[in-house]
C-alpha cells in the first residue's frame, strides 16, 4: 500500500462524476487498473463513508438513511465510469460484511487501512474445483476477480475441510498472482476482472471475518444484489443524459425523437424506483428483500437495453463512433448486464410473486 494518507475533500458530486469521467475515457482507450479514479475516490472520503462506525464511518440515523445514501453513491459513480463503479460496489460489499461480521480488533486494523485510502474487493467466483482452506493454507484461485493485482485486499471465499464456506481476506495486490490476460472485452475493460491466485496463502486467525456459513446468509446475500443494479441504473442515467447532450436542434424539433427521449427517462426513472424500494427492503433484511433484489435486476436490465436502443435510434452512427461517450457506456452496460443468472433469478422472483404480492404493505393486490 503506497498511497499516502486521505484527507476528505468536499467536490461538488457533479465535479466528481465529470472528473470520473474523464479518466474512465483514457482507461477505455488503454485498459489497466483505474487507480487515479480510485485515489480520486479515497481522496473525497468515500472509501470510508460506508465503512462501519468503529472503523471511521459515517454514523446514519438507521438503515434506511444509509442505504438510500449508498444508492445515490453507487449511482453517482455508476454515471461517471461503470467499470469504477463496480469496484466500489465490491467495495461497499466488502464493509457491510465487515459491519456484519468483523470483531472489535479487525474493525479496528480495517479503519486503518481505510485511513490509508486503501480499496477492498469480494471475490467469489472460482474455477473447480474451487478454492480450499487446508489447515491454514489456500490452495486454488479465484476467476473474475474484479481489481485483481490493483485492490489492497480482497474478502474470499474458501471451502474448509469440513462444514461451510469461509471468509477470508487476502491480499489482492500482488501482480505475480493475478492473471489478466483473459479479461479481452469490449466494455468494463478497467475492472481488471482475472484470475488470482492464492494458492499458498496463509490465513492467520485475524483473516478470518466471522464464522462458516455467514456469507451465505439469507436475505443478505441474494438481497444485496440490489447494489450492483444501483450502478448499472447509473449507467442507464449516465446514458439518457448523453443522449440528451447528442441530440441536435433539429432532432429536438422532431416529435419521433422527442418520444423517444421521453421513453428513455420513463425507463431509466422506473429503474430508479425499483432499485429505491429493493435498497429499502434489504436494509430492513425483510423476508422478501431477496426475491425482490432478483426481480429489480430484471427490471434494470429491460430499462438498460431500452434505452441503448432509444439512444442509438435517435443519435444515430455517432453513437457507435469510438471515443463517444454513448458508444463507451452502451459497451460497458451490455457487460456489466451479463450479471450472473439473470433468467434464474427472475424465475425465482415469479415463483414467489405468484404466490403473494410482494409489494405488500397494505398495497398487495392478491
Amino acid at each position: 500500500m503506497t498511497a499516502l494518507e486521505t484527507t476528505p475533500t468536499a467536490s461538488s458530486p457533479l465535479d466528481l462524476e465529470v472528473r470520473l469521467a474523464a479518466l474512465g475515457a483514457r482507461y477505455d482507450a488503454a485498459p489497466r487498473y483505474p487507480a487515479e479514479s480510485m485515489t480520486l475516490l479515497a481522496s473525497e472520503g468515500w472509501g470510508r463513508r460506508f465503512a462501519p462506525v468503529q472503523s471511521g464511518g459515517t454514523a446514519y440515523d438507521d438503515p434506511n438513511h444509509k442505504a438510500l445514501a449508498l444508492m445515490d453513491a453507487l449511482r453517482s459513480v455508476g454515471r461517471s465510469d461503470l467499470s469504477v463503479g463496480r469496484l466500489f460496489e465490491g467495495h461497499v460489499n466488502a464493509l457491510a460484511l465487515f459491519d456484519w461480521y468483523a470483531d472489535p480488533a479487525q474493525k479496528a486494523w480495517l479503519g486503518k487501512v481505510l485511513k490509508q485510502g486503501g480499496w477492498f474487493g469480494v471475490w467469489a467466483t472460482e474455477p473447480p474445483p474451487g478454492v480450499r482452506l487446508v489447515g491454514d493454507r489456500l490452495q486454488g484461485a479465484k476467476m473474475f476477480a474484479t481489481g485483481a493485482g490493483g485492490l489492497e485486499y480482497a474478502i474470499i471465499t474458501a471451502q474448509p475441510e469440513q462444514g461451510e464456506r469461509q471468509l477470508i481476506v487476502v491480499p489482492a495486490n500482488e501482480p505475480e498472482r493475478a492473471d489478466l490476460s483473459g479479461w479481452r472485452v469490449r466494455g468494463m475493460r478497467a475492472t481488471t476482472s482475472g484470475r488470482y491466485e492464492v494458492t499458498g496463502l496463509t490465513v492467520d486467525a485475524d483473516q478470518r471475518l466471522g464464522r462458516p456459513g455467514d456469507y451465505d446468509r439469507e436475505p443478505r446475500f441474494t438481497a444485496g444484489a440490489w447494489r450492483f443494479t444501483a450502478v448499472q441504473l447509473g449507467g442507464v442515467e449516465g446514458l439518457v443524459m448523453a443522449m440528451r447532450d447528442a441530440l441536435s436542434d433539429a432532432a429536438r424539433a422532431d416529435p419521433i425523437h422527442r418520444a423517444r427521449f421521453a421513453d428513455a427517462v420513463v425507463a431509466a426513472r422506473t429503474a430508479w424506483l425499483w432499485v429505491r424500494e429493493a435498497a429499502i427492503r434489504a436494509a430492513s433484511e425483510a423476508p422478501d428483500a431477496g426475491d425482490f433484489a432478483r426481480a429489480t435486476r430484471g427490471v434494470v436490465e429491460r430499462s438498460a437495453l431500452d434505452v441503448m436502443e432509444l439512444a442509438a435510434r435517435s443519435v444515430g452512427t455517432r453513437s457507435a463512433f469510438d471515443g463517444e461517450r454513448i458508444d463507451k457506456i452502451t459497451r460497458d452496460l451490455s457487460l456489466y448486464l451479463r450479471q450472473a443468472g439473470p433468467d434464474y433469478a427472475k424465475d425465482q422472483a415469479a415463483k414467489t410473486w405468484l404466490d403473494r404480492d410482494l409489494w405488500g404493505e397494505g398495497d398487495a393486490l392478491w
